[in-house]
C-alpha cells in the first residue's frame, strides 16, 4: 500500500498540473475570442460611416472627400429654413474653430434640401456664423449619395398652403480624421475651449 501512495501521488499531481494548464488556456482562449468579436463588431460600425462625395461651394468650387485629405474636417446636414437646431448647431461649431485660432479645422455644412438650397444660398448662410464653415450643396443626387455615406436621416415634410415645407433630419457632427475616415459623433454642446482642444489632438 505504501509504495501504491508513492506511486499514485506523482500522478495526481500531474494531472493536477494538466488540469490547471488548460484551465488558463480556456480562460486565455475565451477572453482573445472575445476581444476580436468586439473588434470585429465595432470596426465595420465606424467603416460604414463616411465615404466619397462631391458637391459645391458658392463659389462653384467642387468640394470632396478627396479635396479634404490630409486635414480632419467636421461635418454637419442641416437646411437654411431650419427653425432651431441648425442655426444652434452651427453656432456652437463657429465658437470651437473660433477658439482653435490659426489651428482651426474645415467644418462643412451638407443641405438636405437641395430644392431650395443652392450652393450660393449655403454660402450667404453661413456666412452669418463663421469664415470658417464651408457650405455645400449639389444635385438631388449627389446630396442623396452624401447622405447615405453619412447614414443621415432626411425626409421632407407635409408640405404648407404656401407652399413651405419642413425637413426631417438627424442631427449629428461628424468628426472625420485626415484620411477622411470616421471617428467620432463629436460633442460641441460643451464649453468650445474644451471641445478646441479635443479637436486639436487629430491635427
Amino acid at each position: 500500500m505504501p509504495a501504491s501512495r508513492l506511486n499514485n501521488t506523482p500522478r495526481s499531481r500531474t494531472f493536477a498540473l494538466i488540469a490547471v494548464g488548460a484551465a488558463v488556456v480556456a480562460v486565455v482562449v475565451s477572453c482573445l475570442a472575445a476581444l476580436m468579436l468586439t473588434s470585429s463588431l465595432e470596426t465595420p460600425r465606424a467603416a460604414l460611416i463616411g465615404g466619397p462625395f462631391a458637391l459645391q461651394d458658392g463659389e462653384g468650387n467642387t468640394i470632396s472627400d478627396q479635396t479634404l485629405r490630409g486635414r480632419p474636417f467636421l461635418v454637419y446636414f442641416g437646411y437654411t429654413h431650419c427653425p432651431d437646431v441648425c442655426p444652434t448647431e452651427l453656432a456652437r461649431i463657429s465658437d470651437i474653430l473660433t477658439q482653435m485660432g490659426d489651428k482651426s479645422i474645415p467644418a462643412l455644412f451638407i443641405t438636405v434640401d437641395p430644392q431650395r438650397d443652392t450652393p450660393k444660398t449655403m454660402a450667404d448662410y453661413v456666412s452669418s456664423f463663421s469664415s470658417r464653415i464651408i457650405g455645400l450643396s449639389g444635385s438631388p443626387q449627389a446630396i442623396e449619395a452624401a447622405e447615405k455615406a453619412y447614414r443621415v436621416f432626411a425626409r421632407k415634410g407635409q408640405s404648407q398652403p404656401d407652399g413651405d415645407y419642413s425637413m426631417d433630419h438627424s442631427s449629428i457632427v461628424y468628426l472625420m480624421d485626415k484620411s477622411g475616415a470616421f471617428v467620432e459623433a463629436f460633442n460641441v454642446e460643451r464649453p468650445p475651449e474644451e471641445a478646441a482642444k479635443d479637436l486639436e489632438r487629430f491635427l
